[in-house]
């Protein structure tokens, strides 16, 4: 004796799970992941230089100076007060990390792919000087187009 068992009609598909399929798969391309993470690291060393400059450098600065703190260095115009000192603390931030990057990442890198580059084959030149009026034309020329001289034909260059 057999039996037939019906199957339930099958679930629609819902456009929503494409969705989050195609969210989920731009999430986790791994470009994407490591934008994000040089994001939080430049986040996290921009940190570090900040208290380095606050810290290190700000009071040997200020010492050469004679300011205590060279967060006092301000300028007042008008009611107005300008924080010199902390534009000053901010370039320098700035600078360690523009040479930082240049320094550990640029240079490196340009090192790498100039180890790794293929040398480009000379190309022939395309164009020779015109015996009378020395203009350039083309190499199979046999008249130059500048004075109208008839041009001894050249040679095919060999490789």
């Amino acid at each position: 004796m057999e039996y037939c068992v019906a199957r339930p009609p099958a679930a629609p598909e819902r456009k929503g799970g494409s969705m989050l399929k195609g969210f989920r798969d731009f999430i986790l391309r791994g470009n994407v992941v490591d934008l994000a993470v040089a994001v939080i690291m430049g986040t996290a060393f921009n940190a570090v230089v900040s208290q380095f400059v606050t810290s290190i450098i700000t009071p040997l600065i200020s010492a050469t100076v004679g300011k205590p703190n060279f967060h006092d260095f301000v300028v007042h115009a008008n009611g107005a007060v300008f924080t010199i000192g902390d534009l000053i603390n901010a370039v320098i931030s700035f600078l360690i990390i523009a040479a930082s990057v240049y320094f550990f990442l640029v240079l490196p890198v340009n090192a790498l792919l100039n180890r790794f580059k293929k040398p480009i084959p000379p190309t022939p030149p395309q164009t020779r000087a015109c015996p009378e009026c020395l203009s350039d034309i083309p190499i199979a020329a046999r008249r130059c187009s500048h004075c109208a001289q008839p041009v001894p034909a050249m040679a095919p260059a060999s490789i």
